[in-house]
């Protein structure tokens, strides 16, 4: 395992869709064992692999509360343990809506107000390549929702009004162009 490079905006990469992963073989495990690493040492709770300059549908989520992992007596639901989803795709959303404030690991100490639905059915292959399909709602909806978007080259700064999201392209544009400049 590794930690990988983050892709961070403005690369042209996280407007890439990214491509169907055709058989979950040990190549794909390991990627998805370096996006976990990669998560956890950023610290985020999910991740695209197009943010590891990957261009394939893989995801990993991690929702869960870390302190309390391993202890006794821990009733962590399913869907509160690391997953990888592989290739998901929404299958049904609720028409009810929630409000999180969201950030991301490829637009650093930027967060922002998106709306979204409050939960969602995903069909995905698991790491056996087996389909699989999980009901999500509260942070994990929203979160699996977020990284399905980089998927699909969409950012949640595109869920925001355009004013907003052309100031933070212009930051992180100026932040890369002084990076370059002075050989960072």
């Amino acid at each position: 395992m590794s930690i990988r490079p983050l892709v961070i905006l403005p690369d042209s990469r996280l407007r890439l869709i990214s491509d169907p992963v055709v058989r979950v073989d040990a190549r794909v495990r390991a990627i998805v064992e370096d996006m976990f690493e990669t998560m956890y040492d950023a610290p985020g709770i999910g991740l695209a692999a197009i943010q590891v300059g990957i261009p394939e549908r893989i995801i990993t989520v991690d929702v869960g509360p870390r302190e309390a992992e391993g202890k006794e007596g821990d009733e962590a639901s399913e869907e509160k343990r690391p997953i990888a989803l592989i290739n998901p795709e929404i299958v049904a959303a609720s028409d009810d809506i929630s409000v999180y404030s969201e950030g991301c690991l490829s637009i650093p100490e930027y967060y922002a107000d998106v709306e979204r639905p409050a939960s969602v059915r995903v069909r995905y292959m698991d790491l056996n390549g087996e389909t699989q399909e999980i009901d999500a709602d509260g942070l994990l909806a929203t979160c699996v929702q977020h990284e399905i978007d980089h998927l699909n080259g969409v950012l949640f700064i595109d869920h925001i009004s355009k004013l907003k999201r052309d100031r933070v392209v212009k930051k992180f544009t100026k932040l890369a162009r002084d990076k370059e400049r002075d050989g960072v």
